[in-house]
């Protein structure tokens, strides 16, 4: 049976009741997104709050929302919240991010989020899971708008993306007005094509800074400096 929960050094993360659990991309975007000065954060389709609390961890100054649609996962990401050192720092939200953005007249320095990545791909029994897994209803396109509608002028949009998915939205970012600031081309291993990009969109007009991050070395099971560094403040065994 799969363990319910994943411990970190400052915090434990149960995910057993929410359709996604506690992964590599989550912990990647927790970690990398730049902070800067943000003194107030949202996480869009917050899950089991592990971004949240990770950005909590960071930002001992910040405010954080988290949004998600579905109610198991804010049950889950609440108990999570209560159990942590932050708990006075995060609000939890159960919307559709469409609707808390109409009905919370709020601009932040930071929207961050882990969304769906599935475009027209086969669907899983399981509707919960199709609704973590799947853009149907909320495409990365509308995510980024609706972001930038509520970004403080020198705010910051971070998000992770398969490669493709990635690089399209990117592009149709652009047409919009969103400038790609910094981009993050993470590979399993060295030789290895990328498989993620990690994102971070802006207001103001920018050069696009692009960067390679590896997970692990040619050493099955072994991480790369570049990873272990980023991670080190949250992973036990680092």
């Amino acid at each position: 049976m799969p363990n319910p929960y994943f411990s970190f050094k400052q915090f434990t993360v149960f995910h057993d009741q929410c359709a996604m659990k506690v992964g590599v991309d989550g912990v990647l975007i927790g970690a990398w997104t730049p902070t800067a000065t943000a003194q107030s954060i949202l996480d869009v389709g917050t899950g089991s709050g592990l971004i949240a609390l990770m950005l909590a961890q960071r930002c001992p100054h910040a405010t954080i929302h988290a949004v998600d649609v579905a109610e198991d996962a804010i049950r889950q990401a609440n108990f999570n919240v209560q159990n942590s050192p932050w708990s006075n720092r995060i609000s939890l939200h159960q919307f559709a991010f469409q609707d808390f953005v109409k009905s919370h007249q709020i601009k932040y320095d930071l929207i961050v989020s882990n969304p769906p990545y599935f475009v027209n791909s086969l669907k899983a029994p399981s509707e919960k899971r199709n609704l973590a897994r799947h853009a149907d209803s909320l495409s990365h396109l509308e995510l980024v708008k609706l972001s930038a509608s509520i970004l403080n002028p020198n705010g910051v949009i971070a998000i992770i993306l398969p490669l493709e998915e990635g690089r399209q939205c990117i592009h149709d970012a652009a047409e919009l007005g969103l400038y790609c600031k910094t981009v993050v081309e993470v590979h399993p291993k060295p030789n290895n094509q990328a498989k993620r990009l990690l994102i971070a969109f802006c207001l103001i007009k920018c050069e696009m800074s692009v960067s390679q991050l590896y997970i692990e070395t040619d050493v099955r099971h072994q991480y790369s400096s570049q990873f272990s560094e980023l991670v080190k403040d949250f992973y036990l065994k680092l």
